[in-house]
């Protein structure tokens, strides 16, 4: 039903690609890899913000679905139509909708990535990699704060 969608936003490999730059190689590593050196992260990223993407973008077309049929048609054609004929309306309200919200989740991971960072300095490595890592050998301890801290 929404595979006339419109873009909504930096596909997932850009968005990765920036998050790399920002958070810089070994944070990133530490955030999004799986493996033992870390050299998954970008698909994994990939992969997980596909799916957010995607996922915001239904929730997206739902909102727009909820608020058309609260305000009319008229008046929802008003605020979103950019074309002679307001065809566009709900295309548009989708393509905002979601952007905001891939947006407003890539802040997320930053500061999440950045709050873990700060926590691992303060508390040491040996302890924060206690309080959160979950696997064997608990390398997985920064990719799990980031993800609880943003909640994305």
């Amino acid at each position: 039903a929404y595979a006339d969608t419109p873009s909504t936003g930096p596909n997932p490999a850009q968005t990765c690609q920036a998050l790399r730059t920002q958070l810089g190689p070994a944070v990133f590593k530490a955030t999004y890899g799986t493996n033992k050196n870390g050299k998954n992260a970008f698909g994994k990223c990939v992969s997980k913000l596909a799916r957010v993407q995607s996922q915001n973008a239904t929730s997206a077309a739902q909102t727009c679905q909820a608020q058309r049929a609260s305000i009319g048609d008229v008046a929802f054609t008003a605020l979103w139509a950019t074309n002679r004929n307001g065809n566009n309306a709900f295309g548009k309200c989708v393509s905002a909708t979601a952007k905001a919200s891939n947006a407003a989740d890539k802040l997320a991971v930053l500061n999440a990535a950045q709050t873990c960072k700060a926590q691992r300095v303060s508390v040491g490595d040996a302890a924060f990699k206690v309080l959160w890592g979950t696997n064997k050998n608990k390398a997985n301890a920064f990719g799990k704060c980031v993800s609880a801290t943003a909640k994305v």
